[in-house]
């Protein structure tokens, strides 16, 4: 006699097979071949099923492969159940771990796709219980036709406002939310990793990043159109490939070659290196990194490269980008809300453009507020080819034979009529005449002397700092 799990699975397969024969007599005309084939594919899938889940329960495996729960790795059925279902096993067996309190340890437990394409109809949730030390990775996910429009693929999110989530990774995944939604969604997760990973056509966001801690993204490639640059449909770009809404977290080695807004940045003390920004151009009112985080940004951006779409930064106070490309007229705006610019350093940069006059740094003061509340703001040691060149530091000098001397900064400084430091030498030649610093309105300096002379001024130049002692 059989054990029951045995006559169990015996009956099983016999209902299968019947379900399958009685379809496929119905269907024996030449236009039924395509769901003949689902159906065998669908009992195939749920044979294996049926036979893995229990021997993956009694084994002790934490690696799932969602094949054997019943997902279809061609994509041509819907897997949301099955997905579902191996994440919800995967985090159904926690240990004794060392995560932070309130966080189960999933002891590395991984949800395997197997190098297939599943297509899903809603968002893949984790369990609201939480966990972490877990991975998802190795396939693609492809939204249906149906999926909501306002959600993301995958949703690291529980209904709790504390944290239940650390330690997540998503890996080698190709996302594509066929202009239905998002791609990841990271909402109050600690110390989470997205990598390698290929996310098109979304409407919202490619990756979005709410609260939590320590999220970082690297080796991707984001965009909504999948495109190398010049495509006829860039004006109409819309969508944000990466949106930080939270502190702490990391972007480093990504290409954002399509949306709206490439990064954008809304907290502080985040840092992004190594991003390649050809989305939506300036020229079409994108932005390739948008920084709002006004009054206190404490955020870098550091040796990237913004392609023909640059910097917009409101308020910023603490910003620093160093060691960046600005290719096609690319510049860094400076947007004023209250009129505040401090602690800005804008250091050692490339500039390139066409010679059409396009300052490599700009002030926005459209709504009225001017920049008021200005100190230790560095723009120095750019080097720039075809735009025109801004600082906050120059140095010129000028020859006269007569009783004044005047030097004009006022193409080069980037704070109109500001300059806070100077310093000036006058070389006359041979006579030691009296001479005294007259006037710096309007970023010119003026320096007179009591009787005339032939003589050279050289001056310094600062807009940087109060020059506190």
């Amino acid at each position: 006699m059989l054990p029951p799990n045995a006559m169990l699975v015996k009956l099983l397969m016999g209902f299968m097979y019947l379900n399958v024969m009685v379809n496929h007599g119905e269907s024996s005309y030449a236009g039924a071949a395509g769901t003949y084939h689902d159906q065998m594919k669908r009992m195939t899938l749920m044979m294996k099923a049926s036979h893995t889940i229990q021997n993956k329960v009694s084994s002790g495996s934490r690696v799932h492969h969602v094949t054997e729960y019943g997902a279809d790795p061609t994509g041509r059925l819907d897997s949301t159940g099955a997905l579902q279902e191996a994440i919800s096993h995967a985090f159904a067996s926690p240990l004794d771990g060392h995560l932070i309190t309130g966080v189960a340890d999933l002891g590395g437990t991984e949800v395997h796709l197997d190098g297939g394409t599943y297509k899903i109809s809603r968002p893949l949730r984790f369990p609201d219980t939480g966990g972490g030390n877990f991975m998802i990775h190795g396939g693609s996910l492809h939204a249906s036709d149906d999926f909501p429009t306002d959600r993301h693929l995958i949703e690291l999110w529980s209904s709790s406002n504390s944290f239940v989530y650390e330690y997540i990774t998503f890996k080698d995944l190709m996302i594509n939310s066929n202009f239905r939604g998002g791609g990841i969604a990271v909402i109050n997760s600690l110390r989470s990793t997205i990598d390698n990973c290929y996310i098109s056509h979304f409407t919202t966001s490619g990756i979005l990043i709410q609260g939590g801690h320590e999220t970082y993204v690297r080796n991707s490639f984001i965009g909504q159109h999948i495109n190398i640059g010049g495509d006829h449909r860039e004006r109409n770009f819309s969508g944000i490939g990466i949106n930080i809404q939270g502190n702490d977290n990391a972007i480093t080695d990504v290409v954002i070659f399509s949306a709206s807004i490439g990064v954008m940045v809304q907290g502080q003390a985040n840092v992004l290196t190594g991003v390649h920004c050809y989305n939506k151009a300036t020229t079409w009112g994108g932005t390739g990194i948008y920084v709002r985080a006004p009054g206190l940004t404490q955020t870098r951006i550091l040796n990237s490269y913004f392609d023909f779409t640059g910097i917009v930064a409101e308020d910023p106070v603490q910003l620093h980008i160093a060691g960046s490309f600005f290719l096609g007229n690319a510049f860094i705006l400076i947007k004023s809300l209250k009129g505040v610019a401090c602690g800005i350093s804008i250091v050692d940069n490339m500039f390139s453009g066409d010679y059409t006059g396009v300052p490599i740094v700009q002030l926005d003061q459209s709504n009225g507020q001017y920049f008021t509340t200005i100190d230790q703001v560095m723009v120095d040691r750019n080097v720039v080819q075809g735009m025109v060149l801004k600082s906050t530091v120059a140095k010129g000098s000028v020859w006269s034979n007569g009783t004044r001397w005047t030097v004009d900064f006022s193409k080069l400084l980037l704070f109109p009529d500001l300059i806070q430091n100077v310093q000036y030498t006058l070389h006359a030649s041979k006579s030691f005449p009296k001479h005294v610093l007259r006037d710096v309105s309007s970023n010119r300096v003026m320096v007179e002397s009591d009787v005339p002379v032939s003589a050279t001024l050289h001056v310094s130049v600062d807009q940087s700092m109060m020059g506190y002692v």
